[in-house]
């Protein structure tokens, strides 16, 4: 079964997830404040001004962050570096606190990149 709706997916969240996650919404929430949270891809996402900026997902003993785009590795490099799993994914342990301002500056460097690839069209 498809998760369609916010609240149908965060019902899938494992509980030991679900507060972090929580976290890490009023994290994203805090950095653009004017974005729309949705799903895509069966997971949470924000979308503003039409353009998808981040997804974020809760699992079991982790949090996910996508994407970590060649923007996001290039100005963060090594604060982001022990966070990266896998080509685009940051990942942040749950018996580790939410490195909040670093997460605040993905979103806006996200959010910088669809500017600039808007600008571009």
């Amino acid at each position: 079964m498809a998760v369609t709706g916010v609240d149908e997916y965060l019902a899938t969240v494992p509980s030991p997830a679900r507060s972090a996650l929580d976290e890490l919404r009023a994290t994203i929430a805090a950095a653009i404040p004017d974005a729309t949270e949705t799903i895509s891809y069966k997971i949470l996402a924000y979308r503003q001004d039409g353009r998808m900026v981040v997804w974020c997902a809760g699992f079991k003993d982790h949090l996910s962050l996508y994407p970590a785009s060649a923007a996001v590795k290039e100005e963060l490099g090594p604060k982001l570096e022990p966070y990266l799993s896998g080509k685009g994914t940051i990942r942040f342990d749950l018996g580790e606190r939410l490195p909040v301002a670093l997460v605040k500056k993905i979103a806006r460097i996200r959010v910088k990149e669809n500017v600039t690839a808007r600008s571009k069209v």
